[in-house]
């Protein structure tokens, strides 16, 4: 049997080699996506990069970071080296950090100097004056960084109102420790007289009284103590109903009827009659109550206090006015604050304990109204609430 040679230059098909072949292509095929894949993302992250470090060395903020700076509420700044303001926040121009397009608060501008020896960001606490004038004072802290290769961005959080809740944290506590220890210390004085004075009768009357005295004053701190902190409760007043200004005037005004006669003062109601608002009734009586008592308080005898109603727009304003001492302006801005007083000999005195006013303040914020004061040295101090109006019964109901 001859076996056929195969002619030369034939290819002869092997199986195997085929299979291999085909491996070796698809493998190649492969690689060279993933070459080239990578090649791409590396092209794709140097040119990105590249963005980046033109934009960071760029003299011009993205409009991306202006925007957003304009969206934050707190004092936000981005400033080049000559302490040019690049880009701001509302609340940094609002609270005069900005003037003609620059950096004008010398302690922001000193820490943005110490910041360019530094790699890390530098924090400050600050006390600035509050604008150009400086009038007012605020109470900051203030973070610089480096932005980009040129900026210093610079985050100030205002402290001034935690400062000022703070101070009025620690007087309540002292006030309060004052306040109780006098009327204590008295109580523990007068029984310690009544046990010596035993064997006199008359003596031991007026030491009784005295004790009354101060038991009573002392009743009256903590009675006043806990109706303030009963007003700052969340939902402190639920039950609204339609009350007349003019019965919550006349109800306060015969609370002191006793007090307005014995100085000889007379206490004149008039302006708009029926007039109503929604509200707690005993709550609103109280806060009246309060004002014309403040003002027979520091009244002279033998002078005035008008209660004046009037209507504006849709409210009611309840106007206290006197003829007393007055206030500067500086205290009148303290004078809703818890016992706080402008005269304190004139507050022993009287019993008063220096909360009647917060005690009206707080009221009338549940009530969803206002109260201001107006006042001068020895011309007299008006003090007005206003309310919102009630024209109708809530939910459609008639009366």
């Amino acid at each position: 049997m001859t076996l056929d040679r195969p002619v030369l230059g034939t290819p002869v098909a092997y199986p195997e080699q085929d299979m291999n072949t085909e491996s070796l292509l698809l493998i190649s095929i492969a690689v060279g996506a993933l070459a080239g894949a990578g090649f791409s993302y590396l092209v794709f992250t140097a040119s990105r990069q590249r963005a980046t470090a033109s934009q960071l060395s760029s003299w011009q903020v993205p409009e991306g970071v202006v925007s957003l700076l304009e969206l934050l509420e707190i004092p936000a700044l981005i400033v080049d080296p000559s302490h040019n303001v690049m880009a701001a926040s509302p609340l940094a121009y609002s609270l005069g950090f900005v003037s003609q397009g620059r950096l004008t608060t010398p302690e922001l501008v000193q820490l943005v100097d110490n910041l360019r020896d530094r790699e890390d960001s530098l924090v400050g606490d600050f006390e600035v004056a509050r604008g150009p004038f400086g009038d007012a004072s605020l109470s900051i802290s203030a973070t610089a960084s480096h932005y980009g290769v040129r900026f210093a961005l610079l985050l100030v959080v205002d402290k001034t109102e935690f400062r000022r809740l703070d101070e009025v944290r620690r007087d309540f506590v002292a006030n309060i420790s004052h306040e109780l220890k006098t009327p204590i210390g008295a109580v523990g004085l007068l029984a310690e007289a009544i046990e010596q004075a035993a064997d006199d009768p008359s003596m031991v009357k007026h030491f009784a009284s005295r004790l009354q005295t101060e038991g009573q004053r002392l009743a009256g701190i903590t009675r006043e103590i806990i109706e303030l902190s009963r007003l700052q409760a969340e939902g402190a007043l639920k039950s609204f109903e339609k009350v007349s200004i003019d019965d919550i005037v006349a109800q306060a005004i015969d609370r002191n009827r006793v007090v307005a006669t014995t100085k000889n003062v007379d206490v004149i109601a008039g302006g708009e009659p029926h007039t109503f608002v929604f509200g707690d009734f005993d709550s609103l009586v109280v806060a009246v109550d309060n004002l014309i008592s403040n003002a027979l308080q520091y009244s002279p005898n033998n002078s005035r206090i008008g209660v004046g109603v009037s209507r504006q727009r849709d409210c009611i304003d309840i106007a206290v006015t006197d003829q007393g001492i007055g206030m500067t302006a500086e205290e009148a801005a303290r004078v809703f604050e818890r016992f706080y007083r402008t005269d304190q000999a004139r507050s022993r005195t009287t019993g008063g304990t220096g909360l009647g006013l917060s005690i009206v303040k707080h009221t009338i914020q549940n009530h969803g109204g206002e109260v201001r004061v107006w006042s001068r040295p020895d011309n007299g101090s008006t003090f007005t609430i206003r309310l919102p109006e009630a024209t109708e019964y809530p939910y459609g109901e008639t009366p």
